[in-house]
Parts: structure tokens; sequence; C-alpha cells
């Protein structure tokens, strides 16, 4: 089970479900229910949130590029996080060979999309 929050439950459902393609479960007093893949992501509801710095939920995918692009043309704006070297999408290599994207959802949760080296 995955866990973030989400001070606008009216607009969160609407980027995770028509942005990001997830499976919504359930709308109740405390959280959104949503399928991602064979796991369940919880947004619960809350009146406020700490910003936070770092990435709370990632997606593995087989072609980074293709996902990107989809994304962006859904309403998903990528960052380009200061002292990464990344190209024209916003994908990072990591010295390891991952590419790694961010982009954030609509109460400032960062995301990321990891395609791994095969």
């Amino acid at each position: 089970m995955l866990f973030a929050a989400t001070t606008d439950a009216k607009r969160s459902r609407k980027f995770y479900e028509e942005v990001l393609g997830l499976e919504f479960v359930a709308d109740d007093p405390f959280a959104l229910v949503f399928r991602s893949g064979h796991l369940q992501l919880r947004l619960q509801k809350v009146d406020r949130k700490p910003e936070i710095h770092y990435t709370v939920l990632g997606w593995e995918v087989t072609d980074i590029q293709q996902t990107v692009r989809e994304l962006t043309k859904a309403g998903a704006e990528f960052l380009r996080p200061a002292g990464l070297e990344q190209d024209a999408d916003g994908v990072w290599r990591s010295p390891g060979g991952a590419r790694v994207a961010w982009f954030r959802d609509p109460d400032g949760n960062t995301l990321s999309l990891t395609e791994f080296a095969r």
C-alpha cells in the first residue's frame, strides 16, 4: 500500500485519474483510493501538509521518453532540478545508467518515473 497526502481531494482526483491514468477506487472521508498496478494508493485528506523536498512516489516505466511525452501532453509538468544534466524532455541519466524524470502533483508532492538500464 502506498500513501501520500492531499489538501484538495477534487483537484488530486482529477490529476491522478486523468493525467496519470490511475484507476479510481473510492473517495471516503479519509482518503482518495486508486489502484496502481497491484498496489493501492491512498491519498490521505489533510487540512495542510508540510513541504517535502524529496520524491514521495515513483513508478518504473519501460520507455521513459514516451511516458514523459504522454504525461506532458496530459498536463504534467516535469522538473529540472539544479545541478542535474537532463535531456530535452527533462530526463536525467544516473551514474548507474537508470533514467529518471520528476514532476509534482497538485499538492506539490514530488513524483518520479524511472527506466532502469537493461
